[in-house]
């Protein structure tokens, strides 16, 4: 058939074989519904995570879908806390080194954070977790209890208020997303002085290096809204700011519920005034 056909047919065929590896035998490439594209090999080769929602391909291209699905897949449950941290494929128990209570956080905050560990270890500043990752339910059993202490002596409104000085409503909380931690001591007195200043004061010079940000500053100074000055709340923001800014694209005030007092979530304004109340300094 001559060399010059005999070439042309091995160009044909390899093209053949490339379509076939592309889009047949099973092979497809599917959008999930926050646009994120997974590549799905057959029903026989896919795992489904109950706690997530999430499905894995369990072949070599499992480890690629994985990393995608933690960094950009973020649907409605995770930004509101109800999900199982302990179960979830994005999340890692915490040392006891490292924490006063078992903690859980998202790897990567994880690990950034040992780093900075060990950095303030070098300069005798031992930042200890006291605070975590806390879903729905945790957040709930907070807020429960103290709006059946602050009931008993004022009215609803009164109540929310109180609480939401220091403590979210839940639905609503950073704590959710397994980015932000509580450091050392939760009283801001604390840090005025003697260690717990040495402490303060390491971490507002240098935390900013492993990402972490306070985002909770002095808002009589700053003029933010939503709640006090929280020298202990430090937040990863390379992975918070994603999750803020999903936030607010996908949560409104149908899904803030479920716990007493939550009929007054929207006439808080509580996403306006109290998620997106963090300081400006805090890169997004």
């Amino acid at each position: 058939m001559g060399i010059f056909n005999f070439l042309n047919m091995e160009k044909i065929l390899s093209i053949l074989v490339i379509s076939v590896l592309l889009f047949g035998c099973g092979n497809a490439k599917e959008t999930n519904n926050t646009g994120l594209i997974l590549e799905v090999l057959d029903s026989s080769s896919l795992i489904v995570n109950e706690d997530s929602g999430y499905i894995h391909p369990i072949d070599e291209a499992k480890t690629i879908t994985d990393t995608l699905v933690k960094s950009d897949s973020i649907e409605i449950q995770d930004l509101i806390g109800k999900f199982n941290y302990k179960t979830h494929s994005a999340f890692i128990s915490i040392e006891s080194k490292y924490c006063s209570k078992p903690i859980y956080l998202r790897q990567e905050v994880y690990s950034k954070f040992k780093e900075m560990y060990a950095s303030a270890q070098k300069d005798s500043c031992i930042l200890t977790i006291v605070s975590g990752t806390r879903n729905f339910y945790e957040q709930k059993a907070i807020w429960d209890r103290k709006w059946s202490i602050n009931i008993a002596s004022m009215d609803s409104m009164a109540s929310a208020k109180k609480i939401l000085l220091f403590s979210s409503m839940p639905s609503t909380s950073r704590h959710h997303w397994g980015t932000d931690i509580d450091l050392i001591n939760l009283n801001n007195s604390y840090f005025e002085s003697g260690q717990g200043l040495k402490e303060y004061t390491w971490l507002c010079e240098n935390a900013s290096k492993y990402g972490f940000c306070q985002v909770y500053d002095d808002k009589e100074v700053t003029k933010r809204t939503g709640y006090e000055l929280e020298k202990w709340h430090w937040s990863y923001m390379p992975i918070a700011a994603k999750y803020l800014q999903k936030y607010n694209e996908l949560v409104n005030y149908s899904v803030i519920n479920g716990f007493a007092g939550s009929n007054l979530a929207e006439k808080m304004n509580s996403i306006e005034l109290y998620v997106n109340g963090i300081t400006k300094v805090c890169p997004e």
